[in-house]
C-alpha cells in the first residue's frame, strides 16, 4: 500500500521563470503556468480562468492544467495489438469504451487528441536496431514488414490494415481528423519521443503544448517509454489509468524478466502506476476527466 503524499502548508513553487507548478495547501497543484507565486502568504489559489480546467488525480489532488496547452496523447490501440484475430488482449479492449467516453470530453475542453502509432517506412525497416527487430519476432520468423493473416497486411507498416485503428477507435479519429481536433502521429521505436527530433516532439513543440494526458497500450512498454521520455523532456505527465492496460503477466521481477526478453523491461501495471505517480507526474482516470471543471471561452472572445 502506497501512502499519499502530505499535504503541503504554506504554498510553494516548482520550478521558475515560466516553467513551473504551484502546490497548494487545499491539494491543488497549478500546471497551467499562469500565476507564479509571489509569497508563501497567497495560501488560496487564483480563481479557474477562461480555458482552464480542474480534476482529480490519484494521492488525494487536484491538478489544474491549461486546455489550449495539453494534448491526450493516445499510444497504439491499433489492430495489431487488440484484434481478436491477431491476438487476446482483453483488458486493451476494455479501454476502447473508456476513451470513447474520454476522447469526446477531452475535444470539448480544447484538448489535442493525439493517436500515436506504428507505421513504418520501408526506409525504417533498415535503421531499426536488432533488439526491437528480435522482439517482434517469433520463433525465429515474422516480424516487422512481414505479412499478416487474414488480409491484415505488412506488420506495423503504414496503411496497412493491422496498423489501423481498432474497430470504433478508427472511426473516432476520423470523426476527430475531420473536425481539426485529432492528428495521426506516427513511431517507430516503442517510445514516441526517442530520440532528438521525433514527429510527436516536433507537434508538440510547434503547437505549444506542455501538458500530456497519456493512455493505450502497452502500459509496461510503450506508455511507459513515452512517459519516461516526456517526463525527461519537461512534459507534465498524467496517465489516464483506465485508458491504458498491458498484456503482460501481474509482478515485478518476473514481469521485469518476461519484457527484458521480448521487448523492454517493465513493470507490472500497477507498480508502474504507482511510479508514475511518485516520479514522472499524476494518474487519474475516465471518471475523474468527466467530472472536471472548467471555464469555458465565451462566444466571440
Amino acid at each position: 500500500m502506497t501512502l499519499p503524499r502530505p499535504p503541503v502548508l504554506t504554498p510553494v513553487q516548482y520550478g521558475r521563470d515560466g516553467f513551473f507548478w504551484v502546490e497548494y495547501p487545499s491539494g491543488l497543484v497549478d500546471l497551467s503556468r499562469s500565476h507564479p507565486l509571489s509569497h508563501a502568504a497567497e495560501v488560496e489559489p487564483p480563481l479557474l480562468q477562461t480555458g482552464q480546467v480542474e480534476f482529480a488525480v490519484e494521492g488525494q489532488r487536484t491538478i489544474r492544467i491549461d486546455a489550449g496547452s495539453t494534448a491526450m496523447v493516445i499510444i497504439d490501440m491499433q489492430n495489431f495489438f487488440l484484434h481478436p484475430e491477431l491476438r487476446k488482449h482483453p483488458s486493451g479492449l476494455e479501454c476502447v469504451d473508456r476513451l470513447l467516453e474520454s476522447v469526446p470530453v477531452a475535444r470539448t475542453m480544447g484538448i489535442k487528441i493525439l493517436w500515436v502509432n506504428w507505421g513504418l517506412t520501408e526506409h525504417e525497416l533498415k535503421t531499426i536496431p536488432p533488439a526491437l527487430v528480435r522482439g517482434f519476432q517469433k520463433n525465429g520468423g515474422g516480424g516487422f514488414g512481414t505479412s499478416l493473416p487474414h488480409g491484415f497486411g505488412r506488420l506495423l507498416m503504414r496503411g496497412e490494415r493491422n496498423s489501423e485503428l481498432y474497430g470504433p477507435l478508427q472511426d473516432e479519429y476520423l470523426k476527430g481528423q475531420k473536425a481539426g481536433t485529432d492528428f495521426w502521429i506516427h513511431k517507430n521505436r516503442i517510445s514516441g519521443l526517442w530520440g532528438y527530433q521525433s514527429a510527436l516532439d516536433l507537434f508538440l513543440k510547434e503547437n505549444g503544448i506542455t501538458t500530456l494526458l497519456f493512455g493505450g497500450v502497452n502500459a509496461d512498454v510503450c506508455v511507459l517509454g513515452t512517459v519516461v521520455d516526456a517526463s525527461y523532456r519537461g512534459y507534465d505527465c498524467i496517465v489516464v489509468k483506465d485508458t491504458t492496460a498491458t498484456t503482460s503477466p501481474e509482478g515485478g521481477l518476473s514481469n521485469l524478466l518476461y519484457n527484458a526478453t521480448n521487448v523492454s523491461s517493465s513493470l507490472s501495471l500497477v507498480r508502474t502506476l504507482v511510479t508514475v505517480r511518485k516520479v514522472y507526474g499524476f494518474v487519474t482516470d475516465t471518471k475523474a476527466l468527466l467530472a472536471a471543471k472548467i471555464v469555458r471561452q465565451k462566444v466571440g472572445e
